[in-house]
C-alpha cells in the first residue's frame, strides 16, 4: 500500500511525506511532549507551534472555551521565539525521521522574510507554513490573508528569502476564499493549507460578558468540518498546487472525505486535546479503509469527488 504524498512537486527542495496525516500548528506544541506519549515517527509530518521573531506571552486568561462541538481559543501566539526554537528544538527534530514544518507569523512582510531567512538552512526544518490567517491577533496574521494583493505580496517576498517549501495557511474568515487561493498560488506558494480557525465567541450568561478575555477567538473542532470541507473542495478545484485540509479531522473517514474533496494531506488538531493518539487513530482508520476498499495507492482518492473545474469558476 502506497501512502506517500509529495506536497511540493515544484519546490527547490522536496517535501515528501510517508503518509498524508499531519498535526496542526498550535495543537501539538513542537512535538517533544507528544513524542513521549505516541510514536510520532509514524506520522506524515508535524507542524510546530506558531513561531515569531521574539518570544510572546500570549493573550491574558481566559483564552480557551469548550463549545458543543469543538473549542474556541485566543491564545495569542504564545511561543519561545525563533532563536530559542533554532537553539533548543530543531536539533531534536534533526534526529527524527518525521519531517518538521515551522509555522511562522509576523506583524509585517519584513517579519515573515526575516523568519524565513533565519530558518532556511537550519537542520531539522523541512518546510515553512506561512500563517496569514490567525484570527487571534490585533496586528498581523489574518489581516494579510483576507486581501488577495496583500497575501500575494507577503508570499512572494517570503519565497525570495528561502529555499524551503512554502505552505500558505489560508483563512476561512472571508466571503470567497478562491481569489485569495489563486493569488497566493500565482505568487509562488508550493502548497495551500485550508484553513485556520473560524472567528467566533462564547458568552458567560452569569457574568454578562464574553468568556474569552479578548472577546472573540478561533473556533475549531468537528463543528467547522462542513465549512472547511466546502472550502477545500473549492480551492482544490481552482489551483494547481497541493492542498492540505485542516478542520475537524478526528477519524480516518474525516481524512478520506477531505482527500476525496481534493486535499493531498490532512492536519489533525483539536482532536489531540481530547485524545493524544488522535493523529495515529486517523492514520490507522485511513489504512483500514484502503484495505477494505482494495485501494493500493492513497493518491487514487485525491480529488475523486471533484467535478470539472469550471463548475467553481
Amino acid at each position: 500500500m502506497n501512502l506517500s504524498i509529495d506536497l511540493a512537486p515544484h519546490s527547490k527542495r522536496s517535501l515528501t511525506l510517508a503518509n498524508p496525516v499531519m498535526t496542526a500548528s498550535g495543537t501539538f506544541s513542537n512535538g517533544l511532549e507528544y513524542a513521549k506519549l505516541i510514536d510520532i515517527q509514524r506520522l506524515g509530518a508535524i507542524v510546530s507551534k506558531g513561531t515569531t521573531l521574539e518570544p510572546r506571552r500570549g493573550s491574558p486568561q481566559t483564552r480557551t472555551a469548550e463549545t458543543a462541538a469543538g473549542m474556541l481559543n485566543s491564545i495569542g501566539f504564545q511561543n519561545i521565539g525563533v532563536r530559542a526554537l533554532i537553539r533548543d528544538i530543531t536539533p531534536v527534530w534533526a534526529s527524527w525521521r518525521v519531517p518538521a514544518i515551522v509555522n511562522i507569523l509576523g506583524d509585517s512582510t519584513r517579519d515573515y522574510v526575516e523568519l524565513a531567512a533565519m530558518l532556511d538552512d537550519v537542520q531539522g526544518v523541512a518546510a515553512l507554513e506561512l500563517n496569514i490567517s490567525c484570527p487571534n491577533l490585533d496586528v498581523g496574521g489574518m489581516e494579510f490573508g483576507v486581501d488577495p494583493e496583500l497575501a500575494a505580496e507577503v508570499v512572494h517576498a517570503t519565497m525570495q528569502a528561502t529555499t524551503l517549501p512554502l505552505i500558505v495557511k489560508l483563512t476561512p474568515n472571508v466571503t470567497d476564499v478562491v481569489p485569495i487561493a489563486r493569488a497566493v498560488a500565482a505568487a509562488g506558494a508550493d502548497t495551500l493549507c485550508v484553513a485556520n480557525t473560524i472567528l467566533g465567541m462564547a458568552m458567560d450568561a452569569r457574568r454578562r460578558r464574553p468568556v474569552l478575555n479578548r472577546g472573540v477567538g478561533g473556533l475549531s473542532g468537528p463543528a467547522v468540518k462542513p465549512i472547511i470541507l466546502r472550502m477545500v473542495y473549492q480551492v482544490a478545484g481552482a489551483v494547481d498546487v497541493p492542498v492540505i485540509a485542516s478542520g475537524g479531522v478526528t477519524t480516518g473517514i474525516d481524512a478520506i472525505e477531505y482527500l476525496l474533496a481534493g486535499a493531498s494531506a490532512v492536519q489533525v488538531g483539536t482532536a489531540t486535546f481530547r485524545n493524544p493518539r488522535a493523529p495515529l487513530d486517523v492514520l490507522e482508520g485511513l489504512e483500514q479503509f484502503l484495505r477494505e476498499e482494495g485501494i493500493d495507492d492513497v493518491r487514487a482518492l485525491i480529488g475523486a469527488a471533484q467535478p470539472a473545474r469550471a463548475a467553481w469558476g
